[in-house]
């Protein structure tokens, strides 16, 4: 059995706090994929950023896992139920589940076994999709000081895992009968504090901070803060999403 590889816990106020919601669009999407709306399981929920998109289209939402702080940190939602436990062994009914979702997590499971859990608890007809996004786009100036953190300051320190989400998830395993997806994207309103939070939630930043015993951010504080232009002021930031999406195909 592969241990759970927990990066998130021991900041998971700040990952309520500063991981991004998902657009509306992703989520009227999904829903429009399958036919009954019953019963959707979202997996490496996090907070809860997906779960409560999921909300607003499925009477039921369970959102679990494996990281109690995690759900610990979560909005309630009448329609949410938050469960710790790992993606590849739920308590799920068999056949229950209309819409399995995993948002940004896909690339943490034992690819395999969490297949086995997803195509256990899915109905005959229900979907399952994952997404994944890359670097922030705010402009040239900041992007590429973010980039420079990324590859060269922190880079050394992201697990190997992170390698899917650098090739959108292409490179995932995913046996499933595929569906084409539409080009989704995120889009927030950040100040400055809101951008450098984010960056602190990374995975390869706490790392670093272990191995260190100091801040990788403040290499990049004062070059960011004069791209960004007021520190105060807030600014569009943007992430392309990257979906696999398909239909289970073994029944």
């Amino acid at each position: 059995m592969a241990e759970f590889k927990d990066h998130f816990s021991g900041h998971s106020a700040d990952y309520a706090k500063y991981r991004p919601g998902y657009p509306e669009e992703l989520f009227e999407w999904l829903a429009s994929r399958v036919r009954v709306h019953d019963l959707a399981w979202d997996v490496g929920t996090g907070s809860g950023q997906a779960a409560r998109g999921l909300a607003r289209h499925f009477r039921r939402v369970i959102a679990s896992d494996a990281a109690a702080p995690q759900i610990r940190n979560a909005a309630p939602h009448e329609r949410i139920t938050y469960k710790v436990m790992p993606a590849e062994h739920t308590d799920l009914a068999d056949g229950g589940v209309d819409l399995v979702t995993v948002a940004q997590a896909l690339h943490w499971f034992d690819f395999e076994r969490f297949y086995a859990e997803a195509n256990r608890v899915l109905k005959a007809d229900g979907v399952i999709a994952a997404w994944t996004y890359g670097l922030t786009r705010v402009s040239a100036e900041v992007d590429a000081i973010v980039r420079r953190y990324y590859t060269e300051i922190v880079g050394p320190y992201w697990p190997p895992e992170r390698k899917y989400v650098d090739q959108n998830y292409q490179t995932v395993p995913f046996p499933f009968a595929a569906i084409d997806a539409p080009p989704f994207a995120l889009s927030v309103q950040w100040t400055l504090e809101d951008l450098v939070g984010y960056l602190g939630t990374w995975s390869a930043t706490r790392r670093y901070v272990q191995a260190h015993g100091r801040d990788p951010l403040d290499v990049i504080r004062d070059p960011l803060r004069l791209a960004w232009g007021g520190a105060a002021s807030a600014r569009l930031v943007t992430w392309s999403l990257s979906l696999r999406v398909g239909k289970r195909s073994d029944r």
